[in-house]
């Protein structure tokens, strides 16, 4: 069972190739389409240069009866503005911190958009901010979030994740394309 679904076509224009697509065996909670468990994160990019996500969460992520656990907001939130950092820079980028205000509860089998922004440019050394918003069907902005997130090196990727030398070679030519563009 899908624990969030998407809707294919949303507001943005083409879908968000993430680089971390180019490992055989990607299981990020947030963003990949193969781990069973996760949320299964489509993102699409939007005019401004920014991505966003449509949300739909069943009750495996309740909290109160009928309520979305607010923890599952603000991973969206910290997945989307990192997706965001590492697409507009071209590097990997670790959260360093967040800031989120909850304005309404997410309510379970509500539709939802989540939208990431950011200043940042390829470059810069950081830290970096992004921000993210997720709006109700009316478009009204339930949950704010702010965060900090700092860009690593390869050598730093490689001591912080769990990584063969062929997975990191294989993410860093995919983050190089992006640097590239």
């Amino acid at each position: 069972m899908t624990a969030l679904t998407t809707e294919a076509g949303s507001r943005g224009s083409e879908p968000v190739e993430l680089p971390w697509r180019v490992l055989p065996d990607y299981q990020c909670f947030g963003c990949s389409p193969a781990n069973e468990h996760g949320l299964r994160l489509q993102f699409r990019h939007t005019p401004d240069g920014g991505i966003e996500c449509p949300l739909e969460f069943d009750r495996t992520f309740e909290s109160y009866p009928g309520v979305v656990h607010g923890g599952m907001s603000a991973t969206v939130c910290d997945e989307i503005m990192g997706n965001l950092l590492v697409l507009r820079l071209g590097v990997s980028v670790f959260t360093t911190s967040m800031r989120t205000r909850y304005i309404e509860p997410l309510r379970i089998g509500a539709r939802y958009r989540c939208t990431a922004s950011t200043d940042a440019v390829a470059g810069d050394q950081g830290p970096h901010t992004a921000h993210a918003q997720i709006t109700d069907a009316a478009g009204q902005a339930v949950v704010f979030v702010t965060g900090s997130y700092q860009p690593v090196t390869p050598e730093q990727t490689k001591a912080r994740m769990a990584m063969s030398d062929d997975e990191i070679r294989l993410v860093d030519e995919a983050l190089s394309a992006l640097r590239a563009d």
